[in-house]
């Protein structure tokens, strides 16, 4: 247990201390430490306000946003009619001042730990719905509920909004996501997490496990959840990597998909280059084994169709993804029966195959509803903003929309108010606690500025809804006055002709010989 214990403190250690080994020569000890763990001494100053400018292609436009505590807040998007309309009303845009200074919660690295792995135990439950799919595999929803409410399960009748959250690919249900629940439940939502197969205690009841980008399952999910509350809207939430799940349905399924508007936190958008490059060593170690503890249960079973020792066996994310997808020999075939370069070129193969059919991006043109993505520069799980962050989809798709903060890690966004009313948090008469009720709570940003964005752009599709049927009308009342005055006209222009048996007779033998 010691050893386990020491080998604990080294791997912190080196978590710690090896991102800012790089700036050491160049600036002094102290300044390094703090660029390595992402901690500022002081935020740089910008001007306040909001300013809309063209790109250099001219096709796309910057909204930036400044706080005096802040560096910057940028939404990245096409100009539109929506676009001006979520500057206007969203103000938790610009609303973001992240923590600075010699806190954890400024480091990149340790709030993005924290929100991925502390418990919460806020007063959240779930009850499940199991659902059988068309292949009798399994996916679960589970339904977020107030534990103090007796009444588990909500009427059909309901016209309460859905939140379909979607977890990361690895199936782990994060601090993040329990938070989030619980803000949805306090803004009226109805939030339903999203599990696949075999993830979260769902049962494997088929040898078939859900492909990274593979929206078939979601697709049933959200039929059921239609027809479970067809009253209410439904709206989308992604965490992390499970955001190539959403964008691959939201792609597949264009107008068809049901959701009003979708939000991705934290999105990993360049998902074959993220499981080539890989992570920090010790971050990809943790998920891998996670992942391996996950699948250990169905070790036997899983036997039949993959070759587990591979699988077992894997140091990396794209080692366990091939292991899973992309075996192209049978189990049990003798490996020396082709050679390395032979065996290696069809796993390569079947590596690019697999990434056709499962790029988040690959239908992008076709997505039909609102999609917005908050993101941070020093994400340490993404990556490099210029090399994994497709600028030029939000400069040019008007769909797509993303609020991109110098500062916030993966799925983090920690405020100097979240900080302080979680290190007071029964102070009496403190601004942060009589601001509103989920300021009091430490409510994370992002989560704020999601349902900000799903209230402004339900009340922007409203009110071009009802313009379009003032319209209508007023062209359906035009129409007819015309109509009445032209049959009024051709009443008026009529001339009398004299009725005589002459003019009779010339009738009848008209329409006797038009008989015959």
């Amino acid at each position: 247990m010691l050893e386990w214990l020491v080998a604990l403190c080294i791997v912190i250690l080196v978590v710690l201390l090896w991102p800012g080994s790089k700036y050491f020569g160049t600036e002094s000890p102290p300044d390094a430490l703090l660029q390595g763990l992402g901690i500022s001494q002081q935020a740089a100053k910008d001007k306040t306000g909001g300013r809309v400018s063209d790109q250099e292609g001219g096709d796309g436009a910057q909204a930036a946003f400044a706080d005096e505590r802040a560096r910057t807040v940028a939404l990245i998007c096409k100009p539109s009619a929506l676009a001006n309309y979520l500057l206007k009303h969203c103000r938790t845009f610009s609303n973001y001042s992240p923590c600075v200074g010699w806190t954890w919660r400024a480091s990149a690295f340790l709030q993005s730990v924290y929100e991925a792995c502390w418990p919460y135990d806020r007063p959240v439950q779930f009850v499940r719905d199991n659902l059988q799919l068309s292949d009798d595999g399994l996916v679960a929803l589970d339904w977020a509920v107030p534990s103090y409410q007796k009444r588990r399960r909500t009427s059909s009748h309901s016209t309460s909004p859905v939140l379909l959250i979607i977890p990361n690919s690895f199936g782990k249900i994060t601090r993040n996501v329990l938070k989030l629940c619980e803000t949805a439940l306090s803004h009226g939502y109805l939030p339903a997490v999203f599990n696949r197969r075999s993830h979260n205690s769902t049962p494997l009841t088929t040898l078939k496990l859900q492909q990274f980008g593979d929206p078939a399952d979601l697709r049933e999910a959200v039929r059921y959840i239609r027809y479970r509350q067809p009253a209410g809207r439904l709206y989308a939430v992604s965490e992390s990597s499970g955001s190539g799940l959403l964008l691959s349905y939201l792609g597949e399924c264009g107008s068809s998909s049901y959701v009003t508007a979708a939000v991705c936190l934290s999105p990993v958008f360049r998902c074959q280059s993220w499981f080539e490059n890989g992570l920090c060593w010790p971050l990809q170690w943790a998920l891998v084994l996670y992942q391996k503890i996950c699948l250990s249960r169905y070790r036997t079973v899983l036997g039949e169709t993959i070759q587990t020792d591979t699988l077992f066996s894997s140091c990396s994310l794209r080692g366990l993804e091939e292991a899973l997808f992309c075996q192209t020999g049978h189990v049990g075939s003798a490996p020396a029966a082709a050679t390395g370069a032979s065996s290696s070129s069809n796993t390569s193969g079947a590596w690019e195959a697999y990434w056709e059919r499962n790029e988040p991006l690959r239908d992008v043109d076709e997505v039909a509803i609102p999609v917005l993505s908050v993101c941070a520069r020093d994400d340490p799980i993404r990556g490099d903003t210029q090399s994994t962050v497709p600028l030029e989809l939000f400069e040019t798709n008007p769909h797509f929309f993303l609020l991109l903060t110098d500062r916030g890690g993966h799925c983090g966004f920690s405020t100097q108010s979240e900080g302080s009313a979680a290190g007071a948090l029964g102070a009496a008469g403190s601004a942060a606690a009589t601001n509103s009720g989920m300021e009091s709570h430490g409510t994370n940003w992002s989560h704020r500025a999601l349902l900000e964005f799903f209230r402004a752009t339900t009340d922007f599709f409203a009110a071009e809804e009802r313009a379009k049927q003032l319209a209508a009308r007023r062209r359906g009342l035009g129409g007819g006055v015309g109509g009445r005055v032209f049959r009024h006209r051709s009443v008026s222009t009529c001339k009398r002709v004299p009725v005589c048996s002459h003019n009779i007779h010339a009738i009848y033998n008209w329409q006797r010989s038009y008989t015959r």
